[in-house]
């Protein structure tokens, strides 16, 4: 007979918006033998939980006040990688799963999915597997064959940046250092140091300055 893997049970960190879904998640995480850790309701509070708690276990959701999900994805993958990040939302967009799984997220789940098919992604995580709800791994396997080839789904690559990317890349066109960007976007000078950073990877440029003349020459960014 094949042996059976024994699951792991999981400190888990629960992060959305609507209090109700999250004690719903709650009620199944406890009830297949999870920890529940904490939660929190929006971007900002997530990053300060998984700050304070280490949990195993990300569950997050993209649509999030003050911080995307996917942005917090980023970093906190930057800062602790062992965590592991399921995103669970209601976007089906092949983007958002592209952007999902290069943010570093161990899975991506739909909301309409069952119990059954949601305990089962979390037992796969706990094994160390990656968890996508049903039909989506074949958007993966469409979009890696394309980049396989040299193709993108919109076609020629382009630099493209985030919506929060945008926004630290236009104020720092205006001049505006670190501490002014984290004031007017309600974030940490850490998080828009990794904003940059990413920026920068993107661009393939070696600082703001280059990056700036080259968003402004493109239009990739407008001057206020």
């Amino acid at each position: 007979m094949p042996v059976q893997r024994r699951r792991r049970p999981l400190r888990v960190l629960l992060v959305d918006d609507h209090q109700l879904f999250r004690a719903g998640l709650e009620s199944l995480c406890v009830a297949w033998g999870h920890e529940v850790a904490g939660s929190a309701g929006d971007g900002i509070e997530a990053l300060e939980q998984v700050r304070r708690l280490d949990p195993d276990l990300v569950l997050m959701d993209i649509n999030l006040p003050k911080l995307s999900g996917l942005e917090a994805t980023r970093v906190i993958k930057a800062e602790m990688p062992e965590i592991k990040i399921i995103i669970v939302t209601v976007s089906d967009e092949q983007a958002d799963l592209f952007e999902a799984v290069k943010s570093g997220a161990e899975g991506y789940l739909l909301k309409n999915m069952s119990e059954d098919d949601f305990r089962r992604a979390l037992d796969a995580v706990a094994n160390g597997e990656p968890a996508l709800s049903p039909g989506l791994a074949m958007h993966l396997l469409h979009e890696f064959g394309r980049m396989s080839r040299g193709e993108t789904a919109a076609g020629p690559a382009t630099p493209q940046l985030t919506e929060r990317e945008s926004e630290v890349l236009r104020l720092v066109a205006d001049g505006s250092s670190n501490r002014d960007i984290a004031a007017a976007l309600t974030i940490s000078e850490h998080t828009v140091a990794f904003h940059m950073k990413n920026i920068l990877s993107k661009l393939h440029m070696s600082n703001r300055t280059e990056a700036v003349a080259y968003a402004l020459r493109t239009g990739l960014v407008s001057q206020s």
